[in-house]
């Protein structure tokens, strides 16, 4: 079972994450939201951090804003019955803290990216030799395939010793940055999600063209980036996964990516959540708004009271979080809590900066406070990795006992 307290072996993860988002996300979350596109040279510095992090287990495979391995099995501890806390545990306690700092610079760091978590789920071992380590980004969205990752329409054509992809990606975060870019493309579209698979595609690869980059409502010091593949040849080594289509299996290898990283960019949205709330409390109690939490809510002010109401909510979605990436590091299906908990703090990430901002008034509107920064900012992660509503549906299906098709 689940124990809620922190491992303690952690403790210099978290600080160390914390100290980054102080020392080096804060004092530049401004600048690079007004320089949009432009890479923030100051992370060049965080490279030895970032090697010592991954030792930890802190940002192994870190992507969309998120990271983690398939099974949790680097990095374990816990005893031999079977509580384990490994790698995916530890990425969410070192996003939690490194998003607290700033959002957009945690997603732009080198050497990180979504890419990596689907490069863990599903490769083998030569690839992990290959591929480990380096800076990948995940393509999966694409103009007729948004949140209905099924519906993608990029070809993966096997020519001899080769895979040929055609198609367009759009909203790959860190795309024009990453070394490697994960291309998500079908093998036969007749044969629907079984035969989706995903590829690595090196970012220098002819017949991957970068269209362009977007600008954005927040993240903004992140790049995303929308591609096209035209003729665009890889080894045939460079598809992740079996390359058989499984029929009955759906495309379950290429998703086991979303039970890992999900329960991160939960971890992302809890990360800001918490700056605002301490923030909001600093500007509070400088207004003369106490919070005593031995006073029943409603025998306090409106503002106390909401922002307690604000916490409780705060702290179910942390834990949410904390029993998803316990799951995934004890191996147990976690498809359905990990829905839940990019679902909650995905919601209430949004609700609690906009609250916030309310709460602060005009002091939280402008641009002297990062409040609305972070409201802003927080959106985009109650979007990807899966919009609300799909999080929503995929817990009814789990909960029901529906498939995709009995319940759209």
């Amino acid at each position: 079972m689940i124990n809620l307290e922190i491992p303690g072996r952690f403790d210099f993860l978290v600080g160390q994450a914390h100290r980054v988002a102080t020392e080096i996300f804060r004092p530049n979350s401004r600048k690079y939201d007004q320089a949009e596109h432009s890479y923030p040279k100051e992370l060049d510095m965080l490279a030895a951090v970032i090697e010592g992090m991954n030792e930890g287990g802190a940002l192994r495979g870190a992507g969309v804003g998120a990271v983690g391995g398939s099974d949790g099995a680097n990095g374990l501890t816990g005893d031999r019955a079977g509580n384990r806390n490994g790698s995916n545990m530890a990425s969410l306690l070192g996003l939690i803290e490194l998003c607290w700092g700033d959002v957009g610079l945690t997603l732009t760091m080198p050497r990180q990216g979504l890419g990596q978590a689907a490069i863990a789920a599903v490769a083998n071992e030569e690839q992990l030799k290959r591929f480990g380590g380096k800076w990948a980004a995940m393509a999966i969205t694409e103009p007729e395939a948004g949140s209905d990752s099924a519906a993608i329409r990029t070809s993966a054509t096997l020519d001899e010793d080769e895979y040929v992809l055609n198609g367009e990606k759009i909203f790959v975060t860190a795309g024009d940055r990453a070394e490697l870019i994960v291309v998500w493309a079908t093998l036969d579209r007749r044969q629907g999600r079984p035969a989706i698979k995903s590829f690595v595609v090196e970012r220098d690869t002819p017949g991957l063209i970068l269209e362009r980059l977007e600008d954005k409502l927040g993240i903004r010091a992140s790049d995303t980036a929308d591609f096209r593949l035209e003729n665009c040849r890889i080894p045939r080594e460079n598809l992740l996964g079996s390359p058989e289509i499984e029929l009955g299996r759906g495309f379950a290898g290429v998703m086991q990516t979303f039970d890992n990283t999900r329960p991160l960019v939960a971890g992302m949205a809890i990360g800001v959540a918490r700056a605002c709330l301490e923030r909001a409390r600093e500007l509070l109690e400088a207004a003369g708004i106490e919070i005593d939490y031995d006073v029943p809510p409603h025998a306090q002010s409106a503002a106390a009271s909401e922002f307690i109401a604000m916490e409780s909510d705060w702290e179910a979605a942390r834990l949410l979080a904390l029993q998803a990436a316990w799951m995934a590091d004890n191996r147990k299906p976690n498809s359905l809590e990990a829905s839940m908990a990019k679902a909650k703090a995905g919601r209430v990430g949004t609700d609690i900066s906009l609250r916030c901002v309310a709460l602060a008034g005009a002091v939280g509107y402008g641009e002297g406070e990062l409040l609305e920064k972070w409201a802003r900012d927080v959106k985009v992660l109650d979007l990807f990795e899966g919009t609300q509503q799909i999080q929503l549906l995929i817990v009814a299906r789990q909960l029901l006992g529906k498939t995709s098709a009995e319940l759209k």
